[in-house]
């Protein structure tokens, strides 16, 4: 038998060909405490009960967490009025997706999301050597007939983000509805909630309820956002039970942390700060659009908790970001979206938001 020799391991088909997640910058040469509007985190930070209940674990880190996450398994199931058994925890809702694609994708079955979709999607869908469709969204929005034309005989899963990132268009129940009718019994459709709790619009609606009555629909949320709870990478995931059986599968044992499950839990329980956090948003992101129109430039209409302003090219779009990090300020290129000409920004404290404005007017001005 002849021995094959190779000079290095390689990485299975595909794999170096994905291009990696980047995440928001949070630093800036010569500014000791830049104002980091780039990753859509809460500007508020975690609640004080988040707080407290990381500080009261402090004891108990040595000890591995409940891999069930049981008591903030209960607490999920009585916010939303759902069955425990139907939820499935992760290191963010960004794991949920990865063992939802590890499970169901196989080599050539394929995904199928917006063009301008959250990227976690297609990054672990490729590491499953599956194919990513993506639907145009001339309007920054993927549109439901869109995205049915591009479901075929492989498609395993359809993404969508409700409201989307970094767009922050969203779809009304009626189209969440509609897109769910017209897909194949075996296809899942996932629903991206990331953002949902900043939505006001009254025709959009949680997909929880169509998730009930459902045998293929999977919706995700996370502590990341509203709850500000981003650096203990917590979210979970709402599927039918045989689902989430087989995904507990492959999940690793411990993947969510003590504390992570602690400040969850007391997250769950704080009103006030919740309600702190959206009043911020649902004041300043109004008013930050309105400013940034005044100066020229398109902002495209969000009900997340960020804006995204579009230059008339990337080259202005990338002077712009200059000019802002020159004044301490942060904000998010979305190239990697396909989105060279647009910067995000999310929407922070008051005086960040003052501060954002006022660097954007100058840069208009020069």
């Amino acid at each position: 038998m002849t021995e094959v020799r190779h000079s290095a391991p390689r990485p299975k088909p595909g794999i170096l060909d994905i291009a990696p997640y980047v995440g928001g910058t949070g630093a800036l040469s010569g500014v000791a405490e830049p104002m980091k509007l780039s990753s859509n985190e809460n500007p508020l930070g975690a609640g004080p009960k988040a707080r407290e209940a990381f500080a009261s674990v402090l004891d108990k880190i040595h000890i591995y967490p409940d891999g069930h996450a049981g008591k903030l398994r209960t607490a999920v199931a009585d916010l939303h009025g759902i069955e425990e058994d139907r939820l499935i925890f992760g290191n963010g809702s960004d794991e949920v997706f990865a063992l939802l694609n590890q499970t169901y994708l196989s080599a050539g079955d394929n995904i199928v999301t917006g063009e301008y979709a959250f990227l976690a999607y297609r990054i672990s869908a490729l590491g499953c050597e599956a194919e990513v469709k993506l639907a145009l969204e001339p309007g920054y929005k993927a549109e439901v007939e869109d995205l049915l034309a591009q479901v075929d005989e492989r498609t395993k899963i359809v993404y969508l983000s409700n409201p989307s990132n970094p767009t922050g268009s969203w779809h009304s129940g009626e189209e969440i509805r509609r897109l769910h009718a017209a897909l194949p019994a075996h296809i899942i459709l996932v629903i991206d909630e990331a953002y949902a709790e900043y939505v006001v619009e009254p025709e959009w609606e949680s997909a929880i309820d169509l998730a009930r009555t459902s045998e293929n629909i999977v919706v995700t949320r996370t502590f990341s956002k509203l709850h500000g709870l981003g650096g203990l990478r917590i979210g979970y995931g709402y599927m039918p039970k045989a689902m989430a059986e087989a995904m507990d599968r492959i999940r690793l044992p411990f993947n969510v942390s003590v504390p992570g499950i602690a400040a969850a839990i007391a997250a769950l329980g704080d009103e006030d700060h919740q309600k702190a956090s959206r009043d911020l948003v649902l004041e300043w992101r109004p008013r930050l659009t309105q400013a940034i129109k005044g100066f020229g430039y398109d902002v495209l209409p969000s009900v997340g908790n960020f804006i995204l302003v579009m230059f008339k090219d990337p080259a202005e779009a990338n002077a712009a970001s200059e000019y802002l990090n020159h004044k301490g300020i942060i904000v998010r290129g979305v190239g990697g979206y396909g989105l060279p000409q647009g910067l995000r920004i999310t929407i922070g404290t008051p005086d960040q938001n003052r501060a954002v404005a006022d660097a954007l007017s100058e840069f208009a001005a020069r």
